[in-house]
Order: C-alpha cells, then sequence, then structure tokens
C-alpha cells in the first residue's frame, strides 16, 4: 500500500510510515499540514505572507521616497537661488571697486558713452574699467579708436568677462549680453553729456544709485547703453528688473550692494536716482 502522507510504498499492515512516521490507519491531511501532491500548505502560506510584507514595504518606501523628494526640490531650488543671488551681489562689489579706482586713477568716475569727434556713440563705460577689473589684456585687444561694433572689436563681445553676467540670467550663457546697466541720464551719476566726480554727489554717496539690473534690457556689455532716468527711475522692464524673485540688486556710489524689492516707494526710488536733488530719501 501507499502512506497517504509521504506516498511512500510500505506493508498492508503498517500502522505507523517508517519515513514519515505518521498514523496511518488515523492520518487527516488537514491535520497533517500537507496537501495531496506532499507540498506544505504551511510553508506556501509563509511565503505569501513574506511576499505581501516586502510589497507593503516596498510600497512604502517608493512612497515615502517621493514624498521626501517632492518636499526637497523646492528646498534645493531655493538653496541655488541663494547662491546665485550672492554670486550677482559679488560681481556689483567688483564692479563697484572697478569704478571706485577708474575713479582714483582720473579724479572722475567714468563716463558713460565715449563720443568720436563727430559725436558718434562708440564705448561705454563698462569697457574703460576693464583693467580696474582685472581684464588689461581684453582692454589691450580693443581698438578705442573705433566704435564698440567695428569689425575688429565685435568679436570681443564673446569674450565678456564673468562678472558682467548675473548668474540667475535668463539669457544665453556666453552670448556677451550683461544685464548689469548704469542708472545715468540728467541728475543721475551718469550723465550722457560728460563724467561727474564722486563730490558731485551731494546727495550723499550711500543714498546714490549707480548700476543696477535691468534683466529686459540686457545689451551686449561693450554697448554704450544704459538705464535711461532722465524722467524718473522705475521699477519693472522700463528700468530695474531681474530673474531674482520680487525685485533687483543695485550698486549704490559709496560701493554697498542692495536689494530693491519691486513694491518699493516710487519717492524712494527716484530720490535714489538723483546725485544733488536735495531729496530725503525715506527708509528702503
Amino acid at each position: 500500500m501507499q502512506c497517504p502522507a509521504c506516498a511512500e510504498q510500505i506493508p498492508a499492515d503498517t500502522e505507523i510510515c517508517p519515513y514519515c512516521k505518521t498514523d496511518v490507519q488515523d492520518y487527516s491531511p488537514a491535520r497533517s499540514g500537507r496537501n495531496k501532491g506532499g507540498g506544505s500548505t504551511g510553508a506556501k502560506a509563509a511565503g505569501v505572507s513574506i511576499l505581501m510584507v516586502l510589497g507593503i514595504v516596498a510600497a512604502c518606501v517608493l512612497v515615502c521616497g517621493g514624498i521626501l523628494a517632492a518636499l526637497m526640490i523646492p528646498a534645493v531650488s531655493q538653496a541655488r537661488e541663494a547662491a546665485r543671488r550672492a554670486q550677482c551681489m559679488n560681481n556689483l562689489r567688483q564692479i563697484g571697486l572697478a569704478i571706485h579706482a577708474y575713479s582714483d586713477a582720473y579724479n572722475s568716475l567714468p563716463p558713460a558713452i565715449t563720443y568720436s569727434a563727430d559725436g558718434k556713440p562708440l564705448h561705454s563705460w563698462r569697457v574703460l574699467i576693464l583693467p580696474y577689473l582685472g581684464e588689461s589684456g581684453l582692454y589691450n585687444m580693443y581698438n578705442m579708436d573705433e566704435p564698440w561694433d567695428s569689425p575688429n572689436n565685435l568679436p570681443l563681445q564673446g569674450l565678456m568677462p564673468r562678472v558682467y553676467a548675473c548668474p540667475s540670467s535668463t539669457g544665453t550663457p556666453g552670448g556677451g549680453t550683461t544685464q548689469y546697466l548704469a542708472i545715468s541720464g540728467n541728475g543721475t551719476i551718469f550723465p550722457k553729456d560728460k563724467p561727474v566726480s564722486i563730490s558731485h554727489v551731494t546727495d550723499g554717496i550711500s543714498n546714490t544709485l549707480m548700476v543696477g539690473e535691468s534683466e529686459s534690457a540686457s545689451v551686449p556689455w561693450m554697448k554704450p547703453v544704459d538705464i535711461d532716468a532722465s524722467n524718473g527711475l522705475t521699477m519693472g522692464p522700463a528700468g530695474l528688473n531681474s530673474s531674482h524673485t520680487n525685485g533687483a540688486i543695485v550698486l549704490l556710489a559709496d560701493g554697498s550692494v542692495r536689494f530693491l524689492p519691486n513694491d518699493i516707494n516710487p519717492q524712494s526710488l527716484n530720490a535714489l536716482s538723483t546725485i544733488s536733488g536735495g531729496e530725503a530719501v525715506p527708509e528702503f
């Protein structure tokens, strides 16, 4: 006969199977825990349970990982923007130091624009301060007797110093355009007709703007074009604006750098744009 538990051949009168020690006469598949094929239903149930637990753990890891990633992305983005904003501020500080070094050498701030003998615009102040930015080699390659966009000078646009590029700018990297424009025009520190000296700033150098960001008005860095504040300075496409959130970074005449919010008091902004208007500069 065949043992009903392990399926081994045993003598017909056997009561206890010599192979699996099962009571052949009182055998019950439910009590033995074995199925007809000899496999353990308990082992199968345990295997299924383990797989279910592993599946639940994997699902938890995926869900929690997704939540953590979603929470981390904004934090990483904010950290990167903070670093870019700090670099932008440092760029303007370097520009301020170069402008003051030029002033010490010539007893005058650089002119916003240089002109040819027949009155045509030639160069920007950004070209004139190159030696004070550690860019004497680039300055020596520049032909001061020709316009900024002459066949000899125009190829230098692609060699723009990195200090002239805001790292948050949405412009084409390496395109040679700058977002740092002087506050120019009548009554400003960079009038278009002649240069001024620091002594002309009677409103106080800590209350007078020199250079600011204008992402919307980005220009080739050698081009003698800036923000015209003759009729007032604004925050927005026609004035100061940037790729930073909620405002723009500016350089003051004392060399300090500030962040101006988009909702700055217009009276404060216009007072900051003039050098001898005699206006009181409200808190900003």
